[in-house]
C-alpha cells in the first residue's frame, strides 16, 4: 500500500493497528462513539464488534495516539475491559505510539561522518 491509499494525514510507515476490548459500551453509545473517533485527525480505520466487545482502530501514531481515543471512548460512558491482557496490550501500545513519534522527530547522526573541514583524498 502507499500512502495515497490511506486517509489524508495517514502515513503507512506510522501506521498502527490496535485491537482492544471494550466495556459499558451500549447500543445507544456505540455509534455516537465510532463516529466521533472516526473523524479525529490522523485516523484510518475504526470498527466495533459488538459480539465480542472489541474495537478495531487503525491509526497514525505521530498524529494520534491511545490516551486521545481513551478519552473519547470514556466521553461516551465506555471504558477498556478491566482485564490483565487488555492493560498489557494497553501499555504496550502506549509504549510503540510514543516510540514512533520520538523517532520521527529525532534526527539521525554517524560518528563515521567526514569532519565538515576535511578533504577528501580520493578528490584531489
Amino acid at each position: 500500500m502507499s500512502d495515497l491509499e490511506h486517509r489524508v494525514g495517514v502515513k503507512e510507515a506510522n501506521l498502527v493497528v490496535r485491537n482492544l476490548r471494550l466495556c459499558k459500551v451500549t447500543d445507544e453509545n456505540c455509534d455516537a462513539l465510532i463516529e466521533e473517533i472516526d473523524r479525529l485527525f490522523g485516523i484510518d480505520e475504526v470498527s466495533y464488534n459488538i459480539r465480542e466487545n472489541v474495537i478495531h482502530l487503525a491509526y497514525d501514531a505521530t498524529h494520534l495516539n491511545l490516551e486521545g481515543i481513551e478519552t473519547v471512548i470514556r466521553k461516551h460512558s465506555a471504558d477498556l475491559h478491566n482485564d490483565w491482557w487488555t492493560h498489557t496490550k494497553e501499555s504496550y501500545y502506549q509504549f510503540v505510539d510514543q516510540n514512533i513519534k520520538d523517532n520521527v522527530t529525532h534526527k539521525p547522526w554517524s560518528c563515521h561522518a567526514t569532519p565538515p573541514n576535511r578533504h577528501n583524498k580520493h578528490k584531489e
